[in-house]
Order: C-alpha cells, then structure tokens, then sequence
C-alpha cells in the first residue's frame, strides 16, 4: 500500500511545523539551544494538538549532530534515524497497552544503560494516564532522578488521572486548541504543496469541524479529496461532516426570528431526511448565532468569525436580531445539546427547542407600548406599593409565617437550591462500616492539603465540612448550608479523583447539609432501635446509660465507641 493519510505525510518534522503551539516550541527550542533541558516533561493537551510530534522534534533536536540547534537539521544520521524510527534509542510506548507494572520495570531496568547510536535515550510515553497505579509507583523513583543520558516525555489527554507525584518530577506543557486561523492558513499550505483545489468555504467548515485538532483537519480534508471529483467545495465538506450550509442556517434564524415555527420545522426534518447529524446541527447553530453576536458588536471582527462567512445575507440578518434574542436561543440551544446526549430521539428535542425559540418575542422589532398597557403597569405598581407597605406594618407577623413554613420545608428539600438524595445517603447508611470512616478521618488531612495544591475554590468548600458515614465505595459529607452542597458538586470530579489518590480506591461523595445530616442520622438510628425491639432484642429494651446518652450528645455516633467492662 503507497498511498498515505495526508496527517501522516504532513507530520511535523521541526518546530515550526508545530502550528498555534508557539509559548511551547519557543520555550523548548530555548532550552535545547542553551543546554538547559530538563529530564521529564509532561505535555498534556486535546488531541490532535502536536503532543507526540513536538515529543520526537524534541528527541531528534537533542541528539541532533549539529547541536546546539534550535531546528534539527533533518539531515544527519540521528535526525534520520529518528525520524524512520531505525534508532532504538528512542522509544515510543502506548501506555494504553502497556499499562502493567512489568513493562515500566522493564524500562527501569534498561534506563541504567548507556545509548547506543545518539547522545540521550529518550522515552515517549503515549496516554500516560492510563497507567495503573502500580505502574507509576514504579516509574517513580526513575522519573525523579533518572541517568544523565535518559530523558521521559510523557503525553497525555487527561492530566487530572496523573497522580501528583508524578506531574511534580515533570516540566508540564499544557498544549492548547489550535486556532481556526491556523488550521485554515495549514491546510492551505498543505493543500498548495500537494497541487489539489480547494475552495476557501471548504477550508473554514473543515476547520470548525476539527474542533482544534490538526490531525482531525487532515483527515477530514483526506476524506473531502476522496469524495470530490476535481475541486473540493463547501458541498463536499458538508456530505462528510453532516453540517448545514449557511445559507440554510441563515434561513432557519430567519424563520425563527420572524416566528415561523412552521418553516423551521420543515427545514429540521429535511435536515434529517438529508442525512445530517442533528448534534452537528446544534453545534453549528451555536456557532453561526455566536459569530451573529460577535459581528454585532464590531463589525471589524471578521476574522473572528468561526462558521459564518460575512456575506451580505448574514449582514442583514445581523441587522434584524438584538443581542439579547441571540443570547436567549443560544442559551436553549445549549439546553437542548445537554439534553441530547442522554436520548435516543434527538429530533424531538431540536423540534421542542425550535418552538420555544419561536415563541421567543420578537425583540429586533421596534414595539410601541400603547396606553391600556401603560395603565396595568401603572395599576401593578400601585399594588406593589400598597402590598409593601403592608408588609412593613407587620414585619413581625411575616418573619414568624415565614420562618414557620422554611421550617416545615426542611426535611423535604433546602429551598429548592440542593435536593438532597435521601434514598442514597440511607443505602450508605445500610452499607456503612465504621472502619471505613475511620480510614477517611485518618487521611482527611492529607486530602485536604492535596485539594488546596489543586484548587484553593474547592479546598474553601470543603474547608468546614465533616465526613459522616462511608460504606466500601460512597462517601456522606456534611456541610454547614445547602450553598455549599451544591459548590462541592462543582468540583466534584476534582474531589473524587483526590480521593482515588489518597483512599486507593474509588470512592464518590454524597454531600448532605449539616442540619438535614442530624435529622436524617437520628430517623435512621430510632428506625433500627425499633427494629431491634421488635425482634425482641433485650439490649434494645434496656434504657440507655444516662453517660452513654450524654457522650452520644457531645460527639455523637460516628466517634463514639462503648466497651464493655
């Protein structure tokens, strides 16, 4: 087989091949230059971002003959071998599959030699956060005080799975998105080079399709060259991507703005008849509305733009629409792409989202408020007024009515901000062992130090909460109000993956506030009591020491420990 991927063919070969990386290649090249190189790095970024390709520039630029060099030069006898993969002094491993303990011994053990051909050994080591936990105890020590010869690239698209003992050893490289721009302006000069037409429109929607991901452009833009006959135009792209086209996109904002529900739906369903992927079709509904707003607030911002081409039917159309109709359709756009991914009839939710937009008030239209509306807003306030005066007359009464209803609420949710999973926190109470606690109290301290390093907005959620029951897999943590419930959520993968670190094992959290914890812990203990009574269990008859119940108070359950004398 001759014929190769064009991202294999157009694999970059020095740093400046590298597009849109530049605070990485600059600082790189820098430190190959001045011999100041380090012995482990960590790049971690999206894929398709240049990971793997800056590791083995790197690897040829160090053991290039010509060194010090900015560039390898690509020609001499370590750059080429290298290159072809001859050399076996660098080594490239797949940690997804070689993930176990006995290969990263393996290269534990051949570290200590010296290489054979080139000046470094270099080890690239792919999705290195599919190691398991043995695997990076071992690689460990090696990683933080390896040979003067050896040199660890580790590449990753997850670092927050990397413990962080290993990612302190490494210089950490975060590669970013490339930018539209770049992956157009790439594939231009790929496509020049390769003597194979292009249209400009072919190239943006490949672009916005890649998400950021050169290896992605290329190979849509492989598969684009594959379909077309001589030029590859917009029409092209569109069949291999399952996008819309703008023009269409432009007539479905139309109709919506003009509240034609009717035509949008029509134009939906021959969307899906065609073959389009309805989640592509939200995605670039998003965008185009985004890039609407973007030149609507300077007109200058051309090259801003990441679906939309600034044609005169995406100008007037900017005319008609206020920022603020814009903002309320991306907004359901968005609901509706976060509900898709849990359906299997994701035409539904595009035709429910296309009716609400619709429904939308059409607010790009100078609205006139007449005299019989002005007379109701008039007529509303004076109530409001009046209503308000009222209240200040009985400020009293009304805090007591309304601390007497917060109060009945309480058991059944915490103002609607925080539903508390009752039915979950009472299956860990059934499952619940008291060395399991104890094991999280011994190491909540450490926790907490590791969760400060990584985010001091979590460390300050957590800070006064208090972990309260735990059962082999789930852990019940109490806090003070119901705000805090729902702040730790937002850091919840954050948290759990700490705790995998800390614990050894996978362990997700369930947070409760303090008051709803104390209810729900006593409703539970009076529930086995009766339990135990009605077996006819003599110890649960008996009274309860008047001590016990007195240390019960001051500590309570999930402290206390009653010996017999």
């Amino acid at each position: 087989m001759s014929y190769q991927a064009l991202y294999r063919v157009w694999r970059p070969k020095n740093f400046h091949d590298v597009v849109g990386q530049v605070h990485i290649t600059r600082t790189l090249q820098n430190a190959i230059y001045q011999n100041k190189f380090s012995h482990a790095y960590l790049f971690s970024g999206p894929r398709g971002t240049g990971k793997t390709s800056a590791a083995k520039i790197f690897a040829k630029a160090v053991n290039c003959q010509s060194t010090p060099v900015k560039e390898p030069c690509g020609e001499c006898d370590a750059c080429i071998g290298i290159e072809d993969g001859t050399i076996s002094d660098v080594i490239e491993i797949d940690a997804a599959s070689n993930n176990g303990v006995e290969q990263i011994r393996d290269i534990r053990d051949k570290v200590k030699y010296a290489p054979s051909a080139v000046d470094y050994k270099v080890y690239i080591i792919d999705e290195v956060h599919m190691l398991s936990i043995g695997a990076f105890n071992a690689l460990l020590k090696t990683l933080e005080e390896p040979p003067q010869h050896v040199i660890f690239i580790l590449a990753t698209t997850e670092p927050h799975k990397i413990p962080l003992t290993i990612i302190s050893r490494c210089q950490r490289f975060d590669f970013k998105r490339i930018g539209h721009s770049f992956l157009v302006e790439r594939m231009k000069e790929i496509m020049e080079k390769e003597a194979i037409d292009v249209s400009d429109q072919a190239f943006h929607a490949i672009a916005l399709a890649a998400e950021g991901g050169m290896r992605d452009a290329l190979s849509l833009l492989d598969q684009s060259i594959s379909y077309s006959s001589e030029v590859v135009e917009l029409e092209d792209v569109l069949a291999i991507t399952g996008s819309v086209s703008q023009e269409k996109l432009t007539e479905l904002i139309n109709a919506l703005f003009q509240k034609d529900a009717k035509t949008a739906l029509n134009l939906v369903d021959l969307f899906i008849q065609e073959g389009k992927d309805p989640g592509r079709l939200v995605y670039d509904l998003i965008y185009f509305l985004r890039d609407l707003l973007i030149y609507q607030n300077s007109a200058d911002s051309a090259d801003l733009l990441e679906r939309a081409i600034a044609d005169q039917p995406f100008i007037d159309l900017h005319k008609q629409l206020s920022s603020e109709w814009i903002q309320t359709a991306i907004t359901e756009l968005n609901q509706c792409q976060q509900e898709m991914k849990w359906t299997n009839t994701p035409k539904v939710f595009i035709e429910i989202t296309m009716l609400k937009i619709a429904d939308q008030h059409a607010e790009g239209k100078s609205s006139i408020i007449d005299d019989q509306h002005l007379l109701q807003l008039t007529e509303k306030l004076d109530k409001l007024e009046k209503e308000l005066q009222s209240l200040k007359s009985n400020h009293a009464q009304a805090k007591e009515t309304v601390q007497t209803k917060q109060t009945s609420k309480r058991a059944v949710t915490t103002k609607n901000k925080y539903r508390i999973p009752y039915e979950r926190i009472r299956d860990v109470l059934a499952e619940a062992e008291k060395q399991h606690l104890k094991d999280v109290h011994s190491k909540w301290p450490t926790f907490m130090n590791l969760l400060k390093q990584q985010s001091a907005p979590a460390h300050a959620v957590l800070q006064d909460a208090k972990p309260s029951a735990a059962s082999a897999e789930r852990l019940v943590i109490a806090f003070r109000y119901d705000i805090h419930c729902s702040l730790a959520l937002d850091h919840q993968q954050l948290i759990e993956s700490l705790l995998l670190e800390v614990l050894g094992r996978v362990m997700s959290f369930i947070p409760i506030p303090e008051q709803s914890w104390l209810e729900l812990r006593q409703e539970y203990v009076d529930k086995q009591r009766q339990q135990a009574q009605d077996q006819g269990d003599p110890a649960a008859q008996t009274e309860e020491d008047p001590i016990i119940a007195e240390a019960r108070k001051l500590v309570g359950d999930d402290l206390l420990e009653i010996h017999d004398q």
